[in-house]
């Protein structure tokens, strides 16, 4: 085989050279080197051990392939940064033969996680490939130095190939999305079976609730359980974050939360203080990856006597609503779930009476309840306070309509979750 240069000539290139060609090897491989002499650019052969050497004439350079046929690994350390100097001087970069993975990105290609690459030998590699990649680094960096170029444009048949590859990569993509929104689907209707089927309605406790995820899939869940004939204890709790990973930890975040335990042929209720804490230790102790955290609130009624315990963990304030009485905020203290193991949480009780409402709800629901602002601290909304006299479940539904009336840009969308109870 012909030698294109001598591979121990190391000198600096004198004038714009269009493809400059490293390797270990003595040889360019002849269908590349015939290809370049077909096309008339000018080319040279240099060492990658040398690279450095001409590093200061790269504006002289129009497009690098770097040939990885036998690049041990000692080399490969070297290679990278050869790559990252190319590119920084926005000479664009082929690989071939090997499929090394370099924390590089080549400007003149599509975004990827590595440099472009060919695999396997220089016999299988497409010269029409080649030379249109060739080409379009050659038009960037020519474009950039402002010489004159003539655009490279592929052979029909090239052409005619890439737009049938497209087309089946765009049948595989629209395929894959399908799959992927039919998985999303199912994985939120096996959310919603962990949902109450039914409410524990009584003759003095009637229930609403509302749950809209704002994708197929939601990062919050609520629960209402009769624990026991006197007393229902209730919750909404809310993931940070969105999407699968938080509809996950909903499922755990149910599972998780024991409202009450057996002791032999007796049973222990745990106060809403217990039920946070014992919550938090079992989320800490899980030491999620993705620092994944939650806040909930939850109570206990007693159905007969009407007390109401609660207690919060980082979530939105309870809203008291007493017929002629103005809104009130149940505030009480409570850190974030899963952050510290030994987090202590507080309660407090208050006595419900007749025409009293209870609102639970998650974050996303808040701007439709009300805004805090300076100095007056929470501020209800004004189309919220026109409906909060309204029943229980005729409140909800209207509820249901602002925020499904409401225009919201979808990078703004949050999960909606409330859980309502009115005093009959």
């Amino acid at each position: 085989m012909e030698k294109t240069e001598l591979i121990s000539t190391i000198e600096a290139p004198k004038s714009f050279t269009d493809v400059l060609y490293l390797s270990n090897q003595e040889h360019m491989p002849s269908e590349i080197k015939r290809l370049l002499k077909q096309k008339k650019l000018s080319f040279a052969i240099r060492p990658i051990d040398a690279f450095f050497q001409i590093h200061d004439q790269l504006e002289l350079i129009g497009t690098v392939i770097i040939d990885t046929k036998d690049i041990n690994i000692s080399q490969q350390g070297y290679l990278s940064r050869i790559i990252t100097s190319l590119e920084m001087n926005n000479v664009g970069v082929i690989l071939l033969n090997e499929r090394m993975q370099l924390p590089v990105k080549s400007f003149s290609l599509a975004p990827a996680k590595s440099s472009f690459f060919i695999g396997g030998t220089t016999e299988l590699v497409s010269t029409d490939e080649l030379w249109v990649r060739i080409s379009l680094n050659l038009a960037y960096r020519k474009k950039g130095s402002e010489i004159a170029v003539r655009f490279a444009k592929p052979p029909k048949q090239v052409q005619i190939i890439y737009k049938n590859k497209l087309a089946e990569q765009l049948g595989m993509t629209g395929a894959l999305v399908d799959n992927l929104s039919e998985q999303l689907r199912l994985a939120g209707l096996v959310q919603q079976d962990f949902l109450p089927t039914q409410l524990p309605n009584t003759d003095r406790v009637r229930w609403a609730t509302t749950f809209l995820p704002a994708e197929w899939v939601s990062g919050d869940i609520y629960d209402i359980v009769r624990v026991d004939e006197q007393h229902i204890g209730f919750y909404v709790a809310d993931v940070v974050g969105h999407g699968i990973p938080a509809a996950l930890l909903t499922i755990f975040l149910k599972q998780a939360l024991v409202m009450r335990e057996n002791i032999e042929n007796n049973y222990h209720i745990f106060s809403p203080a217990e039920v946070m804490k014992n919550l938090n230790r079992r989320l800490a102790t899980q030491k999620l990856s993705g620092y994944q955290f939650a806040t909930c609130c939850y109570a206990l009624l007693n159905i007969k006597t009407l007390q109401l315990t609660y207690a919060r963990a980082g979530h939105p304030y309870p809203v008291l609503i007493r017929p002629n009485e103005q809104l009130q905020q149940l505030e009480i203290r409570g850190s974030l779930l899963g952050i510290f193991r030994q987090s202590e949480y507080i309660q407090q009780t208050i006595q419900l009476q007749p025409g009293d409402k209870l609102l639970l709800y998650s974050d996303g629901a808040e701007p439709f309840i009300g805004s805090l602002g300076d100095p007056i601290g929470f501020n209800f909304s004004e189309k919220f306070c026109e409906i909060k006299d309204l029943p229980i479940v005729e409140m909800m539904d209207k509820l249901n309509m602002l925020v499904q009336n409401q225009v919201i840009v979808p990078s703004e969308a949050d999960d909606i979750t409330a859980v309502a109870l009115e005093i009959l």
